[in-house]
């Protein structure tokens, strides 16, 4: 769906993107992550052709961007940055003009289309008031309608939920999760771990303008090598596995030990009540933190 290969993007002496190979499959929920600086939303314009990469290679959709990304661009949702809107139009208005201006759908199907993209993101009930009334959260939903207006296979996302409120983050979420089951790719940049971790299943992590990790989510996921315990008897549980408990707190236990069944049976075979066990994983957060060594508060240079 989208690869890329060696791609360097250059601002004088800044390397913003830095020989990035990225691999997007067909289907994929992938998320984008990295710190402020770190190139994510450059290598997005680059993959849909609004700026030039200093060297390197793309591939979306099977076709080469930007060289042949007229083929393309209809098939592709996009929001990247700030979405742009005429701020005298209404939210109606502007996804007229912006079906009216690009390759995509029929005319006569545009009124039925868009009232189902605003339906979509939560702006069916929208009146005809400007969008200089609109508050932010308005507008980046008015954004997402627009990237959705075409029934696009590829979704191209940068923090599609910035100024949601965390009940307009769930409804996005669902949206995009049911686009990806009904067959369209996502690729969604985020600075939100949590949103990512609940929605993608395969990441990328950006550091310095360099693509440090790329890997199924699930498979960063690894055992820390401790095991989670909750039990009704959590002192009993404490003096049984003297100097193996890490931490404590109320009926929750964590245990150094590598096989959460053999803890499992060692403590029922001592007569401990378990209410819960698991394996504890690394976190996505800490996945991100190990590999990524920028600073957060440098300047953007994405």
């Amino acid at each position: 769906m989208i690869t890329t290969a060696g791609l360097t993007k250059r601002y004088g002496r800044i390397t913003a993107v830095d020989g990035v190979d990225l691999a997007v499959a067909e289907g994929d929920r992938y998320g984008l992550l990295g710190p402020n600086g770190s190139g994510k939303t450059t290598l997005l314009r680059m993959l849909l052709g609004l700026v030039y990469a200093t060297r390197g290679e793309i591939t979306v959709l099977g076709r080469p961007v930007p060289r042949r990304a007229g083929e393309v661009l209809s098939q592709v949702g996009a929001l990247v940055e700030s979405p742009a809107a005429y701020g005298h139009l209404s939210g109606r208005g502007n996804l007229a003009l912006f079906d009216a201006a690009g390759p995509g759908g029929p005319r006569r199907t545009r009124r039925t289309r868009i009232a189902e993209a605003l339906d979509r993101v939560g702006l069916g009930g929208v009146d005809n008031r400007p969008v200089t009334a609109y508050s932010l959260g308005m507008r980046q939903r008015l954004g997402l309608a627009a990237a959705l207006l075409r029934a696009p296979r590829l979704l191209v996302l940068d923090e599609p939920t910035n100024g949601l409120d965390p009940r307009g983050i769930r409804e996005v979420r669902e949206v995009l999760a049911e686009l990806n089951r009904g067959g369209t790719t996502l690729l969604v940049s985020s600075h939100l771990l949590a949103e990512v971790d609940q929605l993608c299943t395969r990441v990328g992590v950006m550091d310095r303008g360099r693509l440090v990790v790329q890997a199924d989510l699930a498979s960063l996921r690894t055992p820390t090598g401790r095991v989670e315990v909750h039990t009704a008897d959590p002192a009993g549980a404490a003096a049984l596995l003297d100097g193996r408990v890490d931490a404590r707190d109320a009926d929750r236990l964590l245990v150094r030990h590598a096989d959460a069944a053999e803890l499992n049976a060692e403590l029922v075979a001592a007569g401990i009540p378990v209410r819960e066990i698991r394996a504890e994983r690394h976190t996505l957060e800490e996945v991100v933190w190990e590999a990524t060594t920028a600073s957060a508060d440098r300047v953007d240079r994405a």
